[in-house]
């Protein structure tokens, strides 16, 4: 079975400029993602999708396929799903069929090759569309999240069916992280969104979990990626 690594990176970002290539502890973030995906026994071939001839050029540097995204692609307001079909295409009609594709976002830098090999065999045991990873939930919509009603008073989001005073008791729920997205091709192709299909998941803990969307987030990546070389980890 045939599987492939895509990691799309646009130029342009609003909440950090130019974070794809941002220097991380010496290396572009982009580069953590493509290690990741090089270092996994179960991937054959790793392309980046991009708009951005900074991008391409330090991806081709570090080891990856460089697709060329179309601008209409690569908006605030693009739907990456249409992003995913059209890498999909373009690796079809130069390198030929594959069956599972996999998305390392750049802004997770933190995964783990465990965690790719992990959702990878998952979503074949379990025989679903796609697995994604998630992590334990801050918040509950049970118990401490809440929202407006119509008469300007507030609500938990999900009332449970007796009252609950603590958080523990509450049932468990989890965050959507960008750890990792392994997919049967021809679902996303027959598709327009994750959970069109079946999915399964992954768990990952919470410091590998973070998605770096700006300068706070970029700083904690790079106060946990300082602690673990610290402690050889």
């Amino acid at each position: 079975m045939i599987t492939h690594a895509f990691i799309f990176a646009r130029g342009g970002s609003k909440g950090l400029p130019g974070k794809n290539i941002k220097p991380l502890l010496g290396k572009p973030l982009i580069q953590y993602s493509v290690e990741v995906a090089l270092q996994t026994s179960s991937i054959d071939k790793v392309f980046v999708s991009t708009d951005d001839d900074n991008i391409a050029k330090v991806s081709r540097s570090i080891g990856a396929v460089v697709i060329d995204r179309p601008t209409e692609l690569a908006q605030d307001d693009s739907p990456e799903w249409q992003a995913w079909q059209h890498a999909i295409n373009w690796v079809k009609e130069r390198y030929g069929e594959f069956e599972t594709f996999i998305s390392l976002p750049a802004t997770s830098p933190l995964r783990s090759v465990k965690d790719v090999e992990s959702a990878i065999l998952r979503r074949s045991n379990i025989g679903a569309d796609i697995c994604i990873a998630i992590a334990p939930a801050s918040r509950s919509p049970y118990f401490n999240m809440v929202k407006e009603s119509s008469n300007n008073l507030i609500e938990l989001v999900n009332k449970p069916a007796k009252s609950i005073s603590r958080r523990q008791d509450a049932p468990e729920v989890f965050d959507i992280t960008t750890v990792v997205y392994v997919a049967n091709v021809e679902f996303i192709m027959k598709n327009n969104s994750l959970f069109d299909g079946n999915v399964t998941s992954v768990k990952v803990p919470k410091h590998r979990a973070v998605d770096i969307d700006d300068m706070y987030d970029f700083n904690f990546a790079e106060s946990i990626l300082n602690n673990t070389f610290k402690e050889g980890g």
